[in-house]
Protein backbone atom coordinates (compact mmCIF):
# COMPACT_ATOMS: atom_id res chain seq x y z
CA UNK A 1 0.00 0.00 0.00
CA UNK A 2 3.02 2.34 1.14
CA UNK A 3 4.36 1.57 -2.10
CA UNK A 4 1.53 2.35 -4.58
CA UNK A 5 1.12 5.41 -2.70
CA UNK A 6 4.81 6.57 -3.09
CA UNK A 7 4.36 5.43 -6.58
CA UNK A 8 1.45 7.72 -7.40
CA UNK A 9 3.31 10.79 -6.02
CA UNK A 10 6.00 10.38 -7.88
CA UNK A 11 4.04 10.29 -11.16
CA UNK A 12 2.24 13.41 -9.80
CA UNK A 13 5.59 14.81 -9.03
CA UNK A 14 6.61 14.11 -12.56
CA UNK A 15 3.46 15.17 -14.85
CA UNK A 16 3.72 18.60 -12.47
CA UNK A 17 7.57 19.23 -14.02
CA UNK A 18 6.53 18.53 -17.17
CA UNK A 19 3.88 21.04 -17.11
CA UNK A 20 5.69 24.03 -16.18
CA UNK A 21 7.57 25.56 -18.64
CA UNK A 22 10.85 25.69 -19.22
CA UNK A 23 13.08 28.35 -17.08
CA UNK A 24 15.85 28.14 -19.60
CA UNK A 25 15.93 28.20 -23.77
CA UNK A 26 18.96 28.15 -25.73
CA UNK A 27 18.90 28.61 -29.41
CA UNK A 28 22.21 26.65 -30.58
CA UNK A 29 24.10 27.34 -33.86
CA UNK A 30 21.53 29.93 -35.78
CA UNK A 31 22.56 33.40 -36.78
CA UNK A 32 22.34 35.98 -34.94
CA UNK A 33 21.31 39.09 -35.92
CA UNK A 34 22.23 41.33 -32.37
CA UNK A 35 21.70 44.76 -33.63
CA UNK A 36 23.82 46.94 -31.30
CA UNK A 37 26.70 44.54 -32.54
CA UNK A 38 28.25 42.30 -35.19
CA UNK A 39 25.90 39.39 -36.76
CA UNK A 40 27.08 36.23 -35.71
CA UNK A 41 26.69 33.86 -38.40
CA UNK A 42 26.60 30.83 -36.26
CA UNK A 43 25.68 31.57 -32.70
CA UNK A 44 24.26 30.40 -29.68
CA UNK A 45 21.88 32.84 -27.66
CA UNK A 46 20.74 31.32 -23.72
CA UNK A 47 17.30 32.86 -21.95
CA UNK A 48 17.40 32.02 -18.46
CA UNK A 49 14.16 33.63 -16.15
CA UNK A 50 13.25 35.57 -18.66
CA UNK A 51 16.61 37.20 -19.73
CA UNK A 52 19.35 36.93 -22.44
CA UNK A 53 21.53 35.09 -19.64
CA UNK A 54 24.63 34.69 -22.42
CA UNK A 55 25.13 35.22 -26.19
CA UNK A 56 28.25 34.50 -28.38
CA UNK A 57 29.45 32.22 -30.90
CA UNK A 58 30.29 29.81 -27.78
CA UNK A 59 27.97 29.68 -25.50
CA UNK A 60 27.91 26.53 -22.83
CA UNK A 61 24.75 25.00 -23.03
CA UNK A 62 23.11 23.92 -19.52
CA UNK A 63 21.79 20.75 -19.07
CA UNK A 64 18.48 22.20 -18.11
CA UNK A 65 17.55 24.23 -20.88
CA UNK A 66 15.43 23.66 -23.76
CA UNK A 67 17.49 23.64 -26.80
CA UNK A 68 16.36 24.77 -30.17
CA UNK A 69 18.56 23.91 -33.15
CA UNK A 70 19.07 26.92 -35.21
CA UNK A 71 20.43 25.76 -38.54
CA UNK A 72 18.83 27.49 -41.13
CA UNK A 73 17.28 30.18 -38.59
CA UNK A 74 17.66 33.89 -37.89
CA UNK A 75 17.60 35.69 -34.43
CA UNK A 76 16.53 38.89 -33.70
CA UNK A 77 15.77 41.03 -31.17
CA UNK A 78 11.61 40.95 -31.01
CA UNK A 79 10.11 43.81 -32.63
CA UNK A 80 9.05 47.10 -30.86
CA UNK A 81 5.47 49.29 -32.67
CA UNK A 82 6.92 52.89 -31.40
CA UNK A 83 3.49 54.11 -31.69
CA UNK A 84 -0.46 52.68 -31.48
CA UNK A 85 -3.16 51.68 -29.12
CA UNK A 86 -2.31 48.08 -28.91
CA UNK A 87 -3.35 46.59 -25.61
CA UNK A 88 -6.72 49.22 -25.29
CA UNK A 89 -9.22 47.37 -27.43
CA UNK A 90 -12.11 49.71 -26.95
CA UNK A 91 -9.79 52.59 -29.28
CA UNK A 92 -12.12 54.06 -31.95
CA UNK A 93 -11.63 55.17 -35.26
CA UNK A 94 -9.07 58.25 -35.98
CA UNK A 95 -10.71 62.12 -36.38
CA UNK A 96 -9.29 64.21 -38.50
CA UNK A 97 -7.62 67.18 -36.79
CA UNK A 98 -6.86 70.64 -38.44
CA UNK A 99 -3.91 71.52 -40.09
CA UNK A 100 -3.06 68.57 -41.92
CA UNK A 101 -2.04 66.13 -39.45
CA UNK A 102 -4.37 63.13 -39.68
CA UNK A 103 -4.73 60.83 -36.47
CA UNK A 104 -1.94 58.33 -36.53
CA UNK A 105 -3.49 56.13 -34.03
CA UNK A 106 -7.17 55.84 -33.31
CA UNK A 107 -8.89 57.27 -30.73
CA UNK A 108 -10.08 56.22 -27.18
CA UNK A 109 -13.46 57.30 -26.00
CA UNK A 110 -13.59 60.50 -24.37
CA UNK A 111 -14.90 60.99 -20.76
CA UNK A 112 -19.15 60.87 -20.69
CA UNK A 113 -20.11 64.35 -20.29
CA UNK A 114 -23.93 65.99 -19.48
CA UNK A 115 -25.58 68.44 -21.36
CA UNK A 116 -25.49 70.52 -18.43
CA UNK A 117 -21.56 70.83 -18.61
CA UNK A 118 -20.24 74.69 -19.69
CA UNK A 119 -18.40 75.07 -22.62
CA UNK A 120 -14.98 75.74 -22.08
CA UNK A 121 -14.47 79.77 -21.83
CA UNK A 122 -10.14 79.33 -21.78
CA UNK A 123 -7.28 77.38 -21.27
CA UNK A 124 -7.99 77.45 -17.07
CA UNK A 125 -10.98 75.18 -17.86
CA UNK A 126 -8.73 72.74 -19.35
CA UNK A 127 -10.73 71.26 -22.38
CA UNK A 128 -9.66 68.42 -24.44
CA UNK A 129 -7.02 67.43 -21.67
CA UNK A 130 -6.87 64.06 -19.69
CA UNK A 131 -3.57 64.14 -19.22
CA UNK A 132 -4.10 61.75 -16.14
CA UNK A 133 -4.78 59.03 -18.27
CA UNK A 134 -2.48 56.31 -18.38
CA UNK A 135 -1.78 53.49 -20.82
CA UNK A 136 -0.63 51.24 -18.24
CA UNK A 137 -4.41 51.27 -16.26
CA UNK A 138 -5.99 50.79 -19.56
CA UNK A 139 -4.43 47.82 -20.82
CA UNK A 140 -6.32 44.39 -21.15
CA UNK A 141 -4.28 41.55 -22.00
CA UNK A 142 -7.25 39.87 -24.27
CA UNK A 143 -6.80 42.55 -26.41
CA UNK A 144 -7.10 40.41 -29.63
CA UNK A 145 -4.61 42.59 -31.99
CA UNK A 146 -1.77 41.55 -29.06
CA UNK A 147 -1.74 37.85 -30.43
CA UNK A 148 -1.70 39.66 -34.39
CA UNK A 149 0.68 42.09 -33.82
CA UNK A 150 2.90 38.81 -31.87
CA UNK A 151 2.34 36.70 -34.81
CA UNK A 152 4.14 39.56 -37.27
CA UNK A 153 7.48 39.56 -34.65
CA UNK A 154 6.44 42.15 -32.32
CA UNK A 155 7.14 41.68 -28.63
CA UNK A 156 6.62 45.11 -27.92
CA UNK A 157 4.48 48.30 -28.33
CA UNK A 158 4.27 52.00 -27.12
CA UNK A 159 0.98 52.54 -26.51
CA UNK A 160 -1.19 55.44 -25.56
CA UNK A 161 -4.83 57.39 -24.75
CA UNK A 162 -5.57 59.54 -28.19
CA UNK A 163 -8.58 61.49 -27.78
CA UNK A 164 -8.18 65.33 -27.27
CA UNK A 165 -5.68 67.68 -27.33
CA UNK A 166 -3.85 66.33 -24.43
CA UNK A 167 -4.35 62.92 -24.57
CA UNK A 168 -2.85 61.16 -22.16
CA UNK A 169 0.25 59.24 -20.79
CA UNK A 170 1.73 56.04 -22.92
CA UNK A 171 3.13 53.09 -21.87
CA UNK A 172 5.63 50.42 -23.31
CA UNK A 173 3.95 47.44 -23.17
CA UNK A 174 5.06 43.69 -24.12
CA UNK A 175 2.43 41.59 -26.17
CA UNK A 176 1.81 39.03 -23.73
CA UNK A 177 1.21 38.61 -20.04
CA UNK A 178 -2.15 36.99 -18.19
CA UNK A 179 -2.52 40.45 -16.79
CA UNK A 180 -1.59 44.18 -17.58
CA UNK A 181 0.56 44.66 -14.62
CA UNK A 182 3.09 41.99 -16.30
CA UNK A 183 2.95 43.82 -19.67
CA UNK A 184 3.97 46.88 -18.63
CA UNK A 185 8.09 47.59 -18.94
CA UNK A 186 7.64 51.57 -18.93
CA UNK A 187 5.39 53.87 -17.62
CA UNK A 188 4.67 56.90 -18.44
CA UNK A 189 6.42 56.44 -21.76
CA UNK A 190 5.07 60.37 -22.84
CA UNK A 191 2.12 62.78 -23.43
CA UNK A 192 0.51 62.17 -26.37
CA UNK A 193 -0.91 65.59 -28.26
CA UNK A 194 -2.75 65.75 -31.35
CA UNK A 195 -3.86 69.27 -33.01
CA UNK A 196 -7.41 68.04 -33.16
CA UNK A 197 -9.83 70.76 -32.88
CA UNK A 198 -13.62 70.79 -32.47
CA UNK A 199 -14.15 73.47 -35.43
CA UNK A 200 -15.10 76.69 -34.11
CA UNK A 201 -18.08 75.06 -32.16
CA UNK A 202 -15.90 75.15 -29.31
CA UNK A 203 -12.80 76.25 -27.97
CA UNK A 204 -10.16 76.27 -29.02
CA UNK A 205 -11.48 76.41 -32.46
CA UNK A 206 -8.91 76.68 -34.89
CA UNK A 207 -5.43 75.59 -35.37
CA UNK A 208 -4.15 78.68 -33.89
CA UNK A 209 -6.19 78.36 -30.95
CA UNK A 210 -4.62 75.00 -30.52
CA UNK A 211 -0.89 75.66 -30.66
CA UNK A 212 -1.72 78.88 -28.19
CA UNK A 213 -3.79 76.64 -25.73
CA UNK A 214 -0.57 74.27 -25.34
CA UNK A 215 1.29 77.18 -25.47
CA UNK A 216 -0.75 78.43 -22.05
CA UNK A 217 -1.06 74.99 -20.20
CA UNK A 218 2.92 74.79 -19.77
CA UNK A 219 2.65 78.11 -19.09
CA UNK A 220 1.05 77.13 -16.34
CA UNK A 221 2.61 74.25 -15.47
CA UNK A 222 5.71 76.03 -15.20
CA UNK A 223 3.84 78.56 -12.56
CA UNK A 224 2.69 75.38 -11.17
CA UNK A 225 5.67 73.64 -10.39
CA UNK A 226 7.56 76.68 -8.93
CA UNK A 227 4.56 77.49 -6.73
CA UNK A 228 4.35 74.20 -5.31
CA UNK A 229 8.39 74.44 -4.94
CA UNK A 230 8.01 77.64 -3.17
CA UNK A 231 5.11 76.37 -0.95
CA UNK A 232 7.58 72.26 0.15
CA UNK A 233 9.73 74.90 1.47
CA UNK A 234 8.06 77.70 3.34
CA UNK A 235 4.11 76.23 3.93
CA UNK A 236 3.67 77.91 6.96
CA UNK A 237 2.35 81.53 6.14
CA UNK A 238 2.23 80.73 2.24
CA UNK A 239 -1.10 79.91 0.60
CA UNK A 240 -1.31 76.68 -0.33
CA UNK A 241 -1.67 75.94 -4.28
CA UNK A 242 -4.85 74.11 -5.69
CA UNK A 243 -4.24 70.77 -6.63
CA UNK A 244 -4.81 70.35 -10.88
CA UNK A 245 -4.75 67.27 -12.17
CA UNK A 246 -4.47 68.20 -15.37
CA UNK A 247 -1.06 70.18 -14.92
CA UNK A 248 0.24 67.39 -12.34
CA UNK A 249 0.15 64.68 -15.71
CA UNK A 250 1.97 67.77 -18.12
CA UNK A 251 4.62 67.93 -15.71
CA UNK A 252 4.92 64.13 -15.16
CA UNK A 253 5.36 63.22 -18.80
CA UNK A 254 9.07 62.80 -19.67
CA UNK A 255 8.67 63.59 -23.50
CA UNK A 256 5.65 64.60 -25.17
CA UNK A 257 4.87 63.83 -29.07
CA UNK A 258 3.62 66.24 -31.58
CA UNK A 259 2.24 65.49 -35.24
CA UNK A 260 4.24 66.51 -38.16
CA UNK A 261 3.54 64.88 -41.39
CA UNK A 262 4.61 68.02 -44.02
CA UNK A 263 7.79 69.34 -43.92
CA UNK A 264 5.74 72.59 -43.24
CA UNK A 265 4.30 70.74 -39.50
CA UNK A 266 7.82 69.63 -39.21
CA UNK A 267 9.63 73.25 -39.10
CA UNK A 268 6.56 74.83 -37.03
CA UNK A 269 6.72 71.91 -34.48
CA UNK A 270 10.57 72.10 -34.23
CA UNK A 271 10.12 76.00 -33.34
CA UNK A 272 7.23 75.02 -30.79
CA UNK A 273 8.94 72.07 -29.36
CA UNK A 274 11.83 75.21 -28.10
CA UNK A 275 9.20 77.26 -26.75
CA UNK A 276 7.40 74.29 -24.89
CA UNK A 277 10.82 73.52 -23.52
CA UNK A 278 10.63 69.77 -22.79
CA UNK A 279 11.49 66.60 -24.82
CA UNK A 280 9.22 65.97 -27.79
CA UNK A 281 9.62 62.99 -30.48
CA UNK A 282 7.83 64.15 -33.65
CA UNK A 283 5.23 61.70 -35.29
CA UNK A 284 3.93 61.31 -39.15
CA UNK A 285 6.87 62.51 -41.05
CA UNK A 286 6.42 61.62 -44.51
CA UNK A 287 7.73 64.83 -45.75
CA UNK A 288 10.71 64.89 -43.54
CA UNK A 289 13.18 64.21 -46.61
CA UNK A 290 13.12 68.19 -46.76
CA UNK A 291 14.12 68.40 -43.62
CA UNK A 292 16.77 66.28 -42.75
CA UNK A 293 19.54 69.24 -42.03
CA UNK A 294 17.12 70.86 -39.37
CA UNK A 295 16.09 67.46 -37.63
CA UNK A 296 19.81 66.63 -37.29
CA UNK A 297 20.90 69.98 -35.85
CA UNK A 298 17.85 69.84 -33.01
CA UNK A 299 18.35 66.10 -32.44
CA UNK A 300 14.50 65.66 -32.35
CA UNK A 301 13.72 62.02 -32.88
CA UNK A 302 11.06 61.47 -35.35
CA UNK A 303 7.96 58.21 -35.78
CA UNK A 304 7.65 57.59 -39.73
CA UNK A 305 4.33 56.37 -40.08
CA UNK A 306 4.14 52.98 -42.36
CA UNK A 307 0.82 53.98 -43.52
CA UNK A 308 2.36 55.60 -46.77
CA UNK A 309 0.35 58.56 -48.62
CA UNK A 310 -2.01 57.18 -51.35
CA UNK A 311 -5.08 58.28 -53.04
CA UNK A 312 -8.53 56.85 -51.43
CA UNK A 313 -10.34 54.45 -52.42
CA UNK A 314 -13.80 57.33 -52.02
CA UNK A 315 -11.79 60.03 -53.82
CA UNK A 316 -13.42 61.00 -57.28
CA UNK A 317 -10.71 59.54 -59.99
CA UNK A 318 -11.65 61.76 -61.82
CA UNK A 319 -10.24 64.86 -59.41
CA UNK A 320 -6.54 66.01 -60.29
CA UNK A 321 -4.10 66.04 -57.72
CA UNK A 322 -1.57 69.13 -57.18
CA UNK A 323 1.95 68.24 -57.59
CA UNK A 324 2.95 68.52 -54.30
CA UNK A 325 0.49 65.55 -53.78
CA UNK A 326 1.93 63.28 -56.12
CA UNK A 327 5.43 64.16 -55.20
CA UNK A 328 4.71 63.57 -51.75
CA UNK A 329 3.09 59.47 -52.48
CA UNK A 330 5.64 59.11 -55.16
CA UNK A 331 8.80 59.99 -52.19
CA UNK A 332 7.14 59.58 -48.64
CA UNK A 333 8.46 55.95 -48.99
CA UNK A 334 12.43 57.60 -49.25
CA UNK A 335 12.21 59.04 -46.05
CA UNK A 336 13.29 56.73 -43.85
CA UNK A 337 16.70 56.16 -46.37
CA UNK A 338 17.00 59.88 -46.82
CA UNK A 339 16.97 59.72 -42.72
CA UNK A 340 19.85 57.06 -42.30
CA UNK A 341 21.88 58.59 -44.69
CA UNK A 342 21.61 62.33 -42.70
CA UNK A 343 22.33 60.48 -39.35
CA UNK A 344 18.86 60.99 -38.02
CA UNK A 345 17.58 59.47 -35.48
CA UNK A 346 13.85 57.75 -36.39
CA UNK A 347 12.10 54.73 -35.98
CA UNK A 348 8.70 53.24 -37.06
CA UNK A 349 5.07 52.28 -36.28
CA UNK A 350 2.99 50.83 -37.92
CA UNK A 351 0.05 53.40 -37.50
CA UNK A 352 -2.90 51.01 -38.17
CA UNK A 353 -1.47 48.83 -41.20
CA UNK A 354 -2.52 45.43 -40.99
CA UNK A 355 -0.18 42.59 -40.43
CA UNK A 356 -1.03 41.52 -43.61
CA UNK A 357 0.07 44.67 -45.40
CA UNK A 358 3.10 45.45 -42.87
CA UNK A 359 5.53 43.69 -45.51
CA UNK A 360 4.29 45.71 -48.66
CA UNK A 361 4.96 48.91 -46.67
CA UNK A 362 8.30 47.84 -45.01
CA UNK A 363 9.25 46.99 -48.62
CA UNK A 364 7.87 50.08 -50.48
CA UNK A 365 11.41 51.46 -48.08
CA UNK A 366 13.72 49.03 -48.72
CA UNK A 367 12.99 49.80 -52.78
CA UNK A 368 13.32 53.27 -51.92
CA UNK A 369 17.00 53.08 -50.72
CA UNK A 370 16.30 51.74 -47.12
CA UNK A 371 19.14 49.25 -46.05
CA UNK A 372 17.82 46.39 -44.30
CA UNK A 373 19.88 46.22 -41.17
CA UNK A 374 18.46 50.09 -40.97
CA UNK A 375 15.01 48.66 -41.19
CA UNK A 376 15.55 46.65 -38.75
CA UNK A 377 17.27 48.90 -36.33
CA UNK A 378 14.11 51.32 -36.98
CA UNK A 379 11.64 48.30 -35.18
CA UNK A 380 14.06 47.76 -32.04
CA UNK A 381 16.72 49.51 -31.29
CA UNK A 382 16.35 53.29 -32.29
CA UNK A 383 12.70 53.04 -30.60
CA UNK A 384 14.14 51.36 -27.46
CA UNK A 385 16.86 54.73 -27.23
CA UNK A 386 13.94 57.22 -27.99
CA UNK A 387 12.26 55.74 -25.20
CA UNK A 388 15.00 55.31 -23.05
CA UNK A 389 14.72 51.64 -22.97
CA UNK A 390 17.89 50.49 -24.93
CA UNK A 391 19.14 49.58 -21.32
CA UNK A 392 16.43 46.83 -21.39
CA UNK A 393 15.28 46.32 -24.93
CA UNK A 394 16.13 46.46 -28.68
CA UNK A 395 18.85 44.50 -29.15
CA UNK A 396 20.34 41.06 -28.39
CA UNK A 397 22.80 41.92 -25.19
CA UNK A 398 23.70 39.82 -21.84
CA UNK A 399 21.33 41.34 -19.24
CA UNK A 400 18.58 42.19 -21.30
CA UNK A 401 14.97 40.93 -20.94
CA UNK A 402 14.28 37.85 -23.57
CA UNK A 403 12.36 39.36 -25.98
CA UNK A 404 12.59 37.62 -29.30
CA UNK A 405 11.82 36.84 -32.81
CA UNK A 406 13.22 33.69 -34.65
CA UNK A 407 12.73 33.28 -38.25
CA UNK A 408 13.88 31.52 -40.90
CA UNK A 409 15.78 33.59 -43.32
CA UNK A 410 16.13 37.20 -43.47
CA UNK A 411 13.29 39.67 -41.99
CA UNK A 412 10.75 41.65 -44.26
CA UNK A 413 11.58 39.15 -46.68
CA UNK A 414 8.15 37.37 -48.68
CA UNK A 415 8.88 33.91 -47.96
CA UNK A 416 10.13 34.23 -44.53
CA UNK A 417 8.43 32.95 -41.92
CA UNK A 418 8.16 33.59 -37.96
CA UNK A 419 9.10 30.28 -36.40
CA UNK A 420 9.57 31.13 -32.94
CA UNK A 421 8.60 34.07 -30.76
CA UNK A 422 10.09 34.87 -26.97
CA UNK A 423 8.72 37.39 -24.91
CA UNK A 424 9.69 37.93 -21.61
CA UNK A 425 11.48 34.12 -21.98
CA UNK A 426 8.63 32.62 -22.42
CA UNK A 427 7.97 31.05 -25.98
CA UNK A 428 5.49 31.20 -28.31
CA UNK A 429 4.53 29.87 -31.67
CA UNK A 430 2.92 32.12 -34.29
CA UNK A 431 -0.86 31.04 -34.74
CA UNK A 432 -2.92 30.98 -38.20
CA UNK A 433 -4.24 34.59 -38.91
CA UNK A 434 -7.98 35.20 -39.31
CA UNK A 435 -9.55 35.28 -42.81
CA UNK A 436 -9.60 39.57 -43.76
CA UNK A 437 -12.96 40.15 -43.51
CA UNK A 438 -12.53 38.64 -40.08
CA UNK A 439 -9.71 39.88 -39.28
CA UNK A 440 -11.41 44.17 -40.40
CA UNK A 441 -14.39 42.89 -38.22
CA UNK A 442 -12.66 42.05 -35.01
CA UNK A 443 -10.66 45.44 -35.74
CA UNK A 444 -13.16 47.82 -36.63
Amino acid sequence: MKRTILLLLLAMGAAGVRANPPSAFAIRGARVVTVSGAVLERGTVLIRDGLIQEVGAKVDVPADAWVIEGEGLTVYPGLIDALGTLGIPEAAPPEAPAGGSRRSVPATPAPATTPTTPPARGPEDRPSNTSWLRAADLINPTDRRLESARNAGFTAAVTFPSRGIFAGQGALIELAGEKAGQMVVSAPAGMYLTLATGGFRSYPGSLMGVMAYIRQVYLDAAYYKLAKEQYARQPAGTKRPAYDRAIEGVLEAPRILLPAVRAVEIERMLKFSAELKTPTVLYGGHEAYRETELLRKTGTPLLVSLKWPERGKEEDPDRVDSLRTLELRDRAPSTPAVLARAGCRFAFYTDGVSTRDLLKAVKRALDAGLSRADAVRAFTLSPAEIYGVADRLGSIEKGKIANLVVTDGELFQEKTKVKHIFVDGAKYEPTPEPPAAEEKEATR
